[in-house]
């Protein structure tokens, strides 16, 4: 939305509708507060209202977060989680915690521009620049750290990329109007007593289709990395400071709760914020399923899979080189034989994690140093692999969502042993790309033979469901998927590249 059009906001508040929490925030200038356009308090009038695109340009505009509606608790703007502009790249490397460990020079460069001009293109697109960006996500962090463990308040202050206590204590009076003492003394309850091991509550836009992101976590987990039961799903985690792990709790209740509860644990408490962010994008959290459900029901072919499972999601990943390297394995073979064989490399080349023979997975620069003779794969695939891991170790293919997707997929495609089928995956879930489709992919074809759609005509209709295929393409793999009490039936996609 428009935040120009001061009407059409206006009309968002007084409608409060919560498909627009998190797209723009409104300010009261009679109170000093800003809100989400849901906010169940009284509708203020016309003449004390004011928008603002990103909840930093309110803090910055001198307004503090409702106590009543959390404004910073509500999950991503979705325009900025899909947007391939230099903003939305920007916006999700500030979430990732860039700024605390870069500077804003690091995120300029990684953006592609000087930091002046990063400056001004952000504050012209979002209202605020990358510094008042990150501190706004700072204080967010704070806030969720203070009022739900019992971290000591020195530990929330560098867990959420303070530099000082003095200025986790000033900034959160000056956003919150209230004290960290004051914030936790509200909390429900104790999540933790344990230094590095966090109860945590991820924000997620109802409807949320839990059952079928955990049906597909659990059909394309890797042992030693990946484990999951009835109703969650854990995986170790490589972190900019550290190793960690994460249980998410994805059972009915999700939807109804309008958060994912997560248990975190962490061997640097700076990696907090970079590792909520990361579980964030694998499960898809800043989707607003509401609109992408409002485009694909308008066609026959989908409108039934769409009614069937609300809420379907895109599955993300927590790290974008593991997403490469796990596509190129999976070339030509069903899923399972692509977990199995990922899991021998995991056993052989991961780092031991934990008392509970967990494996953190090989990171780019130790397979590239790897003779593809001894993987356990075609020598040809092999080959493929270990090209790929030089590329990213060097830098060349960057798969940290703040590179532009169609440079990414060129440089991919300029690989010996990459297709288009293997980029475009890789875009799906590294880079969080919303309109990708495989047309040659078996799932879909499969899909497509069981609604009575010829596969010949798929590429001519698809056209109408941008901008997002990449839900399409899920609503099909799905159709092939049940999530039982006793088992998943994995989707036994396979892929036609030399």
């Amino acid at each position: 939305m428009d935040i120009e059009d001061t009407e059409a906001c206006y009309r968002a508040v007084k409608s409060r509708d919560r498909r627009f929490d998190g797209v723009f925030y409104t300010g009261v200038t009679s109170t000093g507060i800003y809100c989400r356009p849901s906010c169940p308090a009284i509708t203020p009038q016309r003449r004390n209202v004011t928008f603002h695109r990103t909840a930093a340009a309110a803090q910055a505009a001198g307004f503090r977060a409702c106590k009543r509606c959390l404004p910073d608790a509500t999950p991503g703007s979705p325009d900025w989680d899909v947007a391939a502009d230099a903003a939305g790249r920007a916006m999700r490397l500030i979430s990732d915690g860039v700024v605390e460990r870069e500077g804003v020079e690091g995120l300029a460069r990684r953006v592609g521009y000087t930091s002046r001009h990063l400056n001004r293109l952000l504050v012209s697109e979002l209202g605020a620049g990358p510094l008042a960006l990150a501190r706004a996500k700072r204080a967010q962090t704070a806030r969720v750290l203070v009022e739900t463990t019992t971290m000591t308040l020195a530990d929330v202050a560098f867990a959420a990329g303070f530099s000082s206590v003095r200025q986790f204590n000033d900034t959160v009076r000056e956003v919150y109007a209230a004290s960290p003492s004051e914030l936790r003394s509200r909390r429900a309850r104790a999540a933790t007593t344990t230094p590095g091991r966090l109860e945590l509550r991820l924000a997620v836009r109802a409807p949320y289709a839990a059952a079928e992101m955990l049906a597909f976590l659990a059909a394309h987990s890797v042992a030693g990395v990946e484990s999951w039961g009835p109703g969650w799903y854990a995986r170790t985690l490589r972190l900019p400071h550290g190793a960690g792990h994460v249980v998410l709790e994805l059972d009915d209740g999700v939807a109804d709760r309008g958060h994912v509860r997560c248990r975190l644990r962490v061997e640097d408490l700076r990696d907090v914020s970079a590792a909520v962010e990361r579980c964030r994008r694998l499960l898809d959290a800043d989707c607003d399923p509401l609109t992408v459900e409002d485009a694909l029901a308008d066609d026959p072919l989908l409108a039934r899979l769409v009614r069937t499972r609300p809420g379907l999601r895109v599955p993300g990943h927590v790290d974008g080189a593991e997403v490469a390297i796990r596509t190129v394995i999976g070339q030509q073979v069903s899923v399972a034989a692509a977990n199995t064989v990922t899991a021998r490399l995991v056993a052989g080349h991961g780092e031991p994690y934990g008392d509970a023979g967990e494996r953190l997975f090989p990171t780019p620069d130790l397979l590239a140093e790897t003779d593809p003779a001894t993987l356990p794969m075609p020598r040809s695939r092999g080959r493929a692999l270990v090209r790929l891991c030089r590329a990213l170790a060097d830098g060349d293919i960057p798969l940290d969502r703040g590179t532009d997707r169609s440079e990414v997929r060129h440089r991919l495609l300029a690989l010996p042993g990459i297709g288009p089928w293997t980029a475009d995956y890789i875009a799906l879930r590294a880079l969080g790309h919303p309109d990708v489709f495989l047309p040659t992919d078996v799932g879909v074809r499969n899909a497509l033979a069981g609604l009575g759609e010829p596969a010949t005509d798929v590429a001519a209709r698809t056209e109408a469901w941008a901008p997002w295929r990449s839900y399409a393409l899920m609503h099909l793999w799905s159709s092939l998927a049940v999530l039982s009490p006793d088992r998943v039936l994995s989707l036994r996609s396979t892929t036609k590249e030399l």
